[in-house]
C-alpha cells in the first residue's frame, strides 16, 4: 500500500511560479514511477508530467519548457516546479504513484492562475 499527499498549491498571478510537492509513504520500494495530472473544471484529467524510478521524464506539450518534474528519493518526495504560469494552467493538480499492482492517487491541490 502506498499513500501520497500533495501540497504547495495556491493563487498566483500570470507569469508567476509555484512548486508542488508530493510526499509518498508506505511501500515506497514498490513504486516504479510517479506522475502529475491535472483536472480543470469541466475537463478530463490529463497527464502533466511523468518521472520513472530511473529519472526518465515526459511532459505534456502544453507545459514543456515551463514545468520541471523531479524527485528526491531520500525524502520520498516528488516535485513539480511550475514557471511562467498561465490562466489555462488553473486546475486541481494530482500526483500518483505507480506500482506493478496498482496506482495510488493523492487528494489533489488547487492551483489558480489569475490576476
Amino acid at each position: 500500500q502506498v499513500h501520497v499527499v500533495e501540497s504547495g498549491g495556491g493563487l498566483v498571478e500570470p507569469g508567476g511560479s509555484l512548486r508542488l510537492s508530493c510526499a509518498a509513504s508506505g511501500s515506497i520500494f514498490s513504486i516504479y514511477a510517479m506522475a502529475w495530472y491535472r483536472q480543470a473544471p469541466g475537463k478530463q484529467r490529463e497527464l502533466v508530467a511523468y518521472i520513472s524510478s530511473g529519472g526518465n521524464t515526459k511532459y505534456a506539450d502544453t507545459v514543456k519548457g515551463r514545468f520541471t518534474i523531479s524527485r528526491d528519493n531520500a525524502k520520498n518526495t516528488m516535485y513539480l516546479q511550475m514557471n511562467s504560469l498561465k490562466p489555462e494552467d488553473t486546475a486541481v493538480y494530482y500526483c500518483n504513484a505507480r506500482t506493478i499492482k496498482d496506482i495510488y492517487w493523492g487528494q489533489g491541490t488547487q492551483v489558480t492562475v489569475s490576476s
